[in-house]
């Protein structure tokens, strides 16, 4: 079966810089074959909120402490993803847990960006900031990030694909931030987008 664009949904918690850059791809053309259909936020106040608005599309605000269980969490985010006939569930910056129960419910339909290369810095507690802290505090001389399937293994799906950053011995954990995020994530995570969709669309 053929479709004329995949149907894509983005889990946002904060300011949504790469959800920006996937928007500003489908703007240009460079994310032809899929399209964002959805946004939904852990947080009501996520900058992200507003990008999406912006560009006009669709807003969700599911937040974990409102369910008592994470089943009645996860079926709530189902609902949504469902409703919109998602293809393709993309994590940018979400700092939510994804269940192994949910995560099954979407075998290699939910990708994530690490900022690290995976397996390096990576899993329980590597988040954010916390990673480049590491590796600042490690003296390692490259970093970068990595584009994964997401399972129920923190960090631990299919590498989609991964791209370097030099590490200078000047360079504050906010330095190697901005250099993974500027250089690596919003080149590397809307290009990896459009080949997935590519391949929903079936062409």
């Amino acid at each position: 079966m053929t479709r004329n664009k995949a149907r894509i949904a983005v889990l946002i918690s904060g300011n949504g810089s790469n959800l920006q850059a996937i928007l500003d791809a489908a703007a240009t053309g460079a994310l032809a074959h899929g399209t964002v259909e959805l946004v939904i936020s852990s947080s009501s106040q996520a900058y992200g909120i507003t990008r999406a608005r912006d560009a006009g599309v669709p807003v969700d605000v599911v937040r974990r402490q409102e369910f008592a269980t994470q089943a009645e969490f996860d079926d709530a985010l189902s609902q949504i993803i469902d409703q919109y006939q998602i293809d393709l569930i993309v994590l940018a910056g979400y700092m939510n847990i994804l269940s192994k129960q949910f995560v099954e419910r979407y075998p290699n339909r939910i990708v994530n960006v690490h900022p690290s290369l995976i397996p390096a810095f990576s899993g329980p507690g590597f988040y954010g900031l916390k990673v480049h802290e590491a590796v600042v505090a490690a003296g390692v001389k490259v970093s970068g990030a990595t584009v994964h399937y997401v399972t129920e293994v923190c960090d631990g799906g299919q590498i989609l694909a991964q791209e370097t950053v030099p590490v200078y011995e000047t360079d504050t954990p906010q330095d190697v931030q901005k250099r993974v995020l500027t250089e690596v994530e919003h080149i590397i995570y809307p290009r990896v987008i459009e080949q997935l969709s590519k391949e929903i669309a079936g062409n």
